[in-house]
């Protein structure tokens, strides 16, 4: 039982800094667009990474460098683009909750784009694989038990801040709100891009 919460209160710790991934959770739950598809898709990701740390796949990725460096490169390249994507919207667009005309995202697309935010995103192979599967050693044989409680803190992370978002429904309802919400997204994302390669 101790090495369960172990792991869930380091898988928790880890998952809480605001990023890229937890912010387009927070927006899409706002939004309700397919909030359980995008939970869902982000704590199975974190559970698959989670194993592979718990596995032994963390010893590969520090083997293998280059992996890092794709995902760096590749995660660059996307928080950027997203990014000023961002700030277009904050300038452009209407900003309404349901706006009357434009269609959501489809459910192929929105999956696409959660599992971009998820695996090009370096730091997640860090904190995962390296060093959920570096901490879990120390527990021998309780090692499964030990990443079981880091995959059920995504669990409960994704889907609290997912449907927890819609509580905020009400003061989006202001344009302005949109706004700041998807300029403070685009700051997000291009300070994460920008420490990709800074560190």
């Amino acid at each position: 039982m101790n090495a369960f919460i172990s792991g869930f209160s380091l898988g928790i710790s880890l998952i809480l800094a605001i990023g890229a991934q937890n912010a387009f959770v927070l927006k899409q739950g706002i939004k309700k667009e397919h909030v359980f598809v995008i939970c869902f898709v982000c704590a199975l990701s974190d559970a698959i990474l989670i194993f592979a740390g718990v596995s032994g796949f963390g010893y590969l990725v520090e083997q293998f460098p280059s992996l890092q460096t794709f995902a760096r490169y590749g995660g660059f390249a996307f928080l950027c683009v997203y990014g000023l994507k961002s700030f277009y919207s904050a300038w452009r667009m209407s900003h309404e909750l349901k706006p009357e005309g434009i269609t959501p995202p489809t459910l192929l697309k929105t999956i696409l784009l959660t599992l971009a935010f998820t695996w090009l995103n370096p730091h997640v192979y860090l904190d995962t694989v390296i060093l959920l599967g570096s901490v879990s050693t120390k527990f021998g044989e309780s090692a499964p038990l030990f990443g079981f409680g880091a995959m059920s803190a995504s669990f409960v992370f994704f889907f609290s801040l997912g449907y927890g978002a819609r509580l905020l429904a009400p003061l989006f309802k202001k344009p302005l709100a949109w706004k700041i919400l998807d300029g403070l997204i685009g700051i997000v994302m291009l300070s994460l891009a920008w420490m990709l390669l800074a560190f």
